[in-house]
């Protein structure tokens, strides 16, 4: 914003990576965590650092903002309804627990629309919100994004866990 001008934006979130790769970076970390709790407790933490990597944002106005959100919500259950689908059955728990956990730090959103409110201490909020490095032109991040994590869980996913976990700690070394 140049200097001398005042700042007219709507205050509050109206901006933050898409919720899609939100659940597609929880879906990867759970076909790669394999246990409920870790994953979820992962996918709460990959949320911030997704928010911190500069992304697109800067909406204008809510009502702009709602055109996008509506349909990458939309979007985010179609995406964590087929990643449960074509988990193994014994991932689809931790596949689920990840997405859950990467997508809950925004429902805030959806609480302040329909609530008035957010669900979380004001702390949180402020931490949530000052995280974020948003551009208008910054789609072509999202869109690279999303085809990435999507490529990588959908190959964690469908992994032998016993390769997949010898070769994990032959890195690890």
């Amino acid at each position: 914003m140049p200097p001398g001008t005042v700042d007219t934006r709507p205050r509050g979130r109206w901006g933050q990576v898409l919720l899609t790769n939100h659940v597609l970076s929880g879906a990867l970390i759970g076909a790669l965590a394999r246990r409920p709790l870790p994953a979820f407790a992962a996918g709460v933490a990959s949320h911030f650092v997704l928010d911190a990597v500069p992304h697109w944002g800067e909406w204008g106005s809510p009502r702009r903002f709602l055109r996008v959100a509506v349909t990458d919500g939309l979007v985010s259950l179609a995406v964590a309804g087929a990643f449960a689908a074509v988990s193994p059955p014994d991932r689809r728990l931790a596949v689920l627990a990840g997405m859950a956990g990467a997508a809950l730090p925004d429902l805030d959103k959806p609480a302040k629309l329909w609530f008035g409110r957010s669900p979380f201490p004001a702390a949180f909020d402020r931490f949530h919100m000052g995280i974020q490095d948003e551009a208008a032109h910054r789609f072509h991040v999202e869109l690279l994004a999303a085809a990435a994590l999507a490529s990588a869980a959908l190959i964690a996913r469908s992994a032998p866990r016993r390769s997949f976990d010898r070769r994990w700690r032959r890195l690890a070394r």
